[in-house]
């Protein structure tokens, strides 16, 4: 057999074996144990259960927003849960509760896999119960690192929205204010409360 027909070795580092969105895009959904969905943290595989039924009601209340408010508007194009690959070599693959790419960024480019690299001018993520705050921040960094206008953290707990923009510090609103997205959807105006109810 030729070795050129045999794939390039992976990316090694520190000893282990660094994935790609390839390696992830064939990879199989269901085990003997479940339901799973995977993200590429630099090339190394994370494996995480799907959403539970309240974190998906959350997503849909987000992208139904993003939906009618956004892309029904002429704005761009909402996404409920999607991948969106970060960076390459070693790749950074995450997935995101919702998202929007604005009309200046159209057409939405994807890899062959089917992965965004168009990296959304807003990411949504809802906090679940086990992420801690520096994981979060962490998350928020690299959509904004990565090109993202605005990151929405909800947290359905609090029921607050922290907005994150390059060059300022996090807001956060709570469940009686106004969560506007400005820079990326003109017009766009919710309460906090409507999108995380009690």
């Amino acid at each position: 057999m030729s070795t050129a027909a045999l794939p390039p070795p992976g990316l090694i580092h520190q000893g282990v074996r660094l994935l790609t969105v390839a390696d992830v895009a064939v990879m199989p959904r269901t085990l003997p144990s479940g339901d799973v969905d995977y993200e590429l943290h630099d090339g190394r595989l994370v494996v995480m259960a799907p959403p539970g039924a309240g974190h998906g009601r959350r997503q849909a209340k987000f992208s139904r927003y993003l939906m009618t408010e956004g892309e029904e508007k002429g704005h761009g194009e909402a996404f409920a849960e999607v991948g969106v690959l970060l960076r390459r070599s070693p790749d950074h693959l995450v997935g995101t509760d919702a998202a929007f790419v604005a009309a200046d960024q159209l057409p939405t480019r994807t890899s062959p896999e089917g992965y965004l690299l168009t990296v959304p001018a807003l990411v949504v993520e809802v906090r679940s119960k086990n992420d801690t705050q520096p994981e979060i921040d962490t998350k928020a960094t690299d959509y904004l690192t990565a090109g993202a206008r605005l990151v929405w953290v909800a947290d359905p707990y609090a029921r607050t929205v922290t907005a994150y923009q390059p060059g300022t510090a996090p807001v956060v609103l709570a469940a009686t204010d106004t969560l506007t997205a400005l820079s990326v959807i003109p017009g766009f105006a919710v309460l906090v409360g409507d999108l995380l109810p009690a």
